[in-house]
């Protein structure tokens, strides 16, 4: 009885063993999906209006607006809602414009870092590309003062009490390590190239 589960224990393990380059290319196809679907949501307007509080306080990408922060808090609108005065705002402060621009650039890190299951050098700059994206993204925990819970009362508030918005910040950790894989694959892919 104990050989036999040994025996299984041990098929297992080299199944597992054997699904290392299965594994990296379903990283590759959850950046594509995950990237491609991001980035197409950047053309709708309660998206593009939602990244407002983390654009307006990046010292990186504030410049690609109008208008300085703090003035966005009083031209906020939830999700599906829909204000004249305060689209107008938006129009005026390049919301739109911005949102766009930056969902054409994700989608495009997706789909060159998928590629990279065909071609390791496309794949490495996807892989570069999305790295360099997760740390501006994970540099709103520090920029924007909406990823923290406020101090309304309840005595729960600030780190690390993460509102939606730092929930949504925070999963890019996830992503980092997974471009990290992926980008020391494609390089191992394209030294191993270069020696035959």
């Amino acid at each position: 009885m104990t050989t036999k589960l040994s025996n299984l224990f041990y098929t297992f393990l080299n199944i597992a063993a054997s699904t290392q380059k299965l594994g990296i290319n379903l990283i590759r196809v959850a950046i594509l999906i995950i990237f491609v679907w991001i980035g197409g949501l950047k053309f709708y307007n309660y998206e593009a209006e939602g990244i407002v509080p983390f654009v307006a306080n990046s010292p990186f990408m504030s410049f690609f607006y109008t208008k300085s922060a703090p003035e966005y808090k009083e031209y906020k609108l939830k999700e599906g809602e829909f204000n004249e005065a305060k689209h107008q705002w938006h129009v005026e402060n390049n919301t739109y414009g911005f949102s766009h621009g930056l969902g054409i650039l994700i989608m495009a890190i997706g789909i060159l870092t998928f590629l990279g299951i065909f071609s390791p050098k496309i794949g490495l700059v996807g892989a570069g590309l999305a790295i360099i994206m997760t740390i501006g993204t994970l540099s709103f925990l520090v920029t924007t003062p909406e990823v923290w819970v406020p101090d309304l009362g309840s005595g729960e508030h600030g780190f690390p009490l993460l509102t939606g918005a730092g929930r949504l910040v925070i999963k890019d950790t996830a992503i980092i390590a997974g471009a990290i894989v992926v980008l020391s694959d494609c390089a191992q892919r394209i030294l191993k190239q270069k020696k035959h």
